[in-house]
């Protein structure tokens, strides 16, 4: 979960840069939790059928057709099979085979992509992760001093009971009075050495150092946990002192008892989808006039030279494209794959994973997603017409918002809420799924229902008086 290889690797474990520490890690399966139906159970003595496959003259069944030996009659690739081996955004510097971005993979790519997160998220599910726990990431509000009480108090008791833990707390807090550093060396020398800070750049460059995220705080904190960790990203458990809380799912009242069970019984994971996005600049050129749908899917799409890309971003919630400060509602060309779907005349777009299905989406008027779907939600924002429906996708499409060339006014992007750029005319932002989805810790008591108990318990979902009975009168 920590490589940066294919998802599914079977190498793709925690690894810790630090040669003093042997990371270790156990899959434990859980029996209570493997229910089949009846029907599925076969008996290993069961007799197989003696026949083989009777001739067909279904095309497709002549497709899946065994050939044992026999080499397969080659077949001529129809249009949208050879649509599938061309990578779906432009490219300049033709650095395609070199490069991790996943708007530079074909369709076939993309999918096997997502079909390999979608298993592994599936097996993780049902298992336990033993993590071999040395080195803790703490994430607060370094600004709220509610939290920074409670990063001192996590971070002592954590350096008291286990003299192997290092806990790494965030650099500003070094100096803070308040988190008084210094007087928790003084309280205990031993602490020396393995009270250590991070920085941004720490968390970028070597993510694979830390074994779990600790994020105190709301959603906020959980959303910058992913901002922070752009790539490989560390189990993230979050103690719920926000306002809301559809990702924060432990109390921090209990943090003794469940820090010491997720360390010594282990803990599930489930992998939320993240979005990876770019933003594509248009290049100057001799023509004066220019058409962003011929250049994206018409006769211009094979010209990479077209566009150049300024900034890719792995985000959890949503990519939003709106109008920003102008006074006048944005147009915006929406693409899918090789599609132009239609010119969104909208306040915004709102493009949102189902994590985020519940923030800005909802919102806007999207609709409630569970996060096992993998899918990608389509929301206006303010549409002028009545005839926008939200639509969802499923996440092998790799999307383009664009602003036209003829467009009046400028765009602006922000992703997750953050990094917001202006989108001249002829930009346009790219979003498909990410290679990096974000593992977010489970309760081990309630994970199967613990999307539905979120949305109950802060959105009070279909929440009303019970219908009351009818009480009969007899004659």
């Amino acid at each position: 979960m920590h490589d940066e290889g294919e998802p599914g690797d079977p190498d793709n474990k925690s690894v810790n840069s630090d040669p003093e520490v042997q990371q270790t890690l156990e899959v434990v399966f859980e029996e209570g939790d493997i229910r089949r139906r009846k029907s599925s159970l076969v008996p290993s003595t069961a007799p197989r059928p003696d026949h083989r496959r009777r001739k067909t003259q279904c095309f497709v069944h002549t497709l899946l057709e065994k050939h044992d030996g026999v080499a397969s009659e080659d077949l001529n690739a129809s249009y949208e099979g050879l649509a599938q081996e061309r990578r779906v955004d432009k490219d300049p510097h033709s650095h395609a085979e070199q490069s991790q971005h996943s708007r530079l993979l074909t369709k076939k790519q993309i999918s096997d992509m997502a079909f390999g997160i979608r298993e592994l998220s599936k097996k993780l599910a049902q298992i336990k992760i033993m993590l071999h726990v040395r080195n803790i990431f703490i994430l607060a509000k370094a600004h709220d001093e509610t939290l920074i009480k409670h990063t001192r108090e996590t971070t002592d008791w954590l350096l008291t009971k286990d003299e192997s833990y290092r806990v790494y707390v965030e650099q500003t807090l070094e100096k803070n009075r308040l988190f008084d550093a210094d007087g928790l060396l003084e309280k205990n020398p031993n602490y020396r050495g393995r009270l250590r800070f991070w920085t941004n750049e720490l968390a970028a460059e070597k993510p694979q150092n830390f074994d779990i995220v600790l994020a105190l705080g709301g959603d906020g904190t959980v959303l910058y946990a992913s901002w922070l960790f752009q790539r490989i990203v560390p189990p993230v458990l979050a103690f719920s002192l926000g306002s809301l809380g559809f990702l924060t799912k432990f109390d921090y009242e209990q943090y003794p008892q469940t820090l010491s069970r997720a360390f010594t019984e282990g803990i599930t994971v489930s992998l939320r989808l993240r979005f990876e996005a770019t933003i594509m600049r248009s290049q100057d050129r001799e023509n004066a006039s220019r058409d962003l749908v011929e250049e994206l899917i018409g006769e211009e799409s094979e010209d990479h030279h077209t566009h150049r890309p300024d900034g890719t971003h792995n985000i959890l919630n949503e990519v939003v494209v709106d109008r920003g400060p102008n006074p006048t509602m944005s147009s915006i060309e929406l693409f899918g794959d090789d599609e132009h779907f239609t010119t969104v005349q909208a306040d915004g777009v709102c493009i949102s994973t189902p994590t985020g299905s519940t923030a800005y989406n909802l919102a806007a008027g999207g609709s409630l997603c569970h996060p096992d779907n993998p899918v990608i939600l389509v929301t206006a924002i303010c549409a002028h017409t009545l005839s926008f429906r939200p639509i969802i996708l499923p996440d092998t499409i790799v999307l383009r918002a664009g602003v036209p060339y003829d467009a009046r006014t400028s765009s602006w992007a922000s992703f997750d809420g953050r990094e917001r750029v202006e989108l001249n005319p002829g930009d346009y932002v790219t979003i498909s799924a990410s290679r990096f989805p974000f593992p977010s810790v489970l309760p081990l008591d309630r994970k199967s229902k613990d999307w539905i108990d979120s949305i109950s318990r802060t959105l009070h979902w279909n929440g009303r008086e019970r219908q009351k009975s009818f009480k009969e009168w007899g004659s």
